[in-house]
């Protein structure tokens, strides 16, 4: 399917690894110009190493200056951005018994505000050109509450209206912001967490995986590629009709209608 993404300025924040990096290959193999963004120039150095003619651009996305300032640097050297897909930070899983104030706000820097300190520029550069696609990668604990997810799911449920006010408030300047939130993904971050859901259910990390993927009736985890597959989609243009929403992609795991 010709998807028009050819020759086109892409923005992935937290692009250097997981369903980031997925949605880098998948944009390049479109003919994209990638530009990921990371906090760790190590992580950066290892993704472009598959990812030829990509670049790379280090900043700590929970500071809005840092943010800013990124975004600068990534226009003055590819030119103006047409796609940015926010795929950086992921809040840690904690068990409730271990939250406190200071674990709810850093659930939301870490993940609110780094999409948020991205989006808020950049959506209005796209408003001033007169076109521009964001797709926030969200996470589907931001409709279905889980124990060991509270703080992170508030701050994806947070991330859910901004993309839906914003799809609203910029529909009618030529931008449109998308949401899609996976369900369990064969990543880095989703490894991490089954610790904690291991504490809070007292199982291994290995019996709390596969307890997890029991209750999946696809009977398994999504790959990263999958993802990025969907991101790549609605952020062309054969999905021109879709803005201010969030698509679910939890592999059935959650059979209602919302």
């Amino acid at each position: 399917m010709e998807l028009g993404l050819d020759g086109k300025v892409i923005l992935i924040t937290g692009g250097s690894k997981g369903i980031g990096l997925a949605c880098a290959a998948a944009f390049a193999a479109e003919g994209a110009r990638i530009a990921i963004c990371s906090r760790s120039p190590a992580n950066i150095e290892r993704a472009l190493a598959a990812l030829p003619g990509a670049r790379g651009f280090a900043a700590d996305l929970s500071d809005s200056e840092a943010a800013a300032a990124m975004i600068e640097a990534v226009e003055a050297g590819l030119g103006p951005v047409d796609v940015l897909v926010n795929s950086a930070g992921a809040a840690r899983r904690t068990p409730p018994e271990e939250l406190n104030p200071a674990r709810w706000r850093d659930a939301f820097d870490a993940k609110f505000f780094t999409y948020v300190n991205v989006m808020d520029p950049m959506v209005k550069r796209m408003a001033a050109r007169g076109r521009g696609v964001i797709v926030n990668v969200i996470g589907i604990g931001g409709k279905v509450a889980m124990p060991t997810h509270i703080a992170g799911g508030a701050a994806n449920a947070a991330l859910m209206l901004a993309t839906a006010g914003l799809g609203a408030a910029y529909a009618g300047q030529g931008v449109r912001v998308v949401g899609l939130s996976p369900g369990l993904t064969e990543t880095e971050r989703v490894a991490e967490g089954m610790e904690a859901v291991a504490r809070q259910s007292g199982q291994s990390v290995e019996e709390a995986r596969r307890a997890s993927i029991e209750r999946l009736p696809l009977g398994r985890m999504a790959a990263p590629e999958e993802v990025a597959d969907a991101v790549v989609f609605l952020a062309s243009g054969k999905a021109g009709y879709v803005t201010g929403t969030t698509l679910s992609m939890d592999g059935g795991q959650n059979p209602v209608v919302l």
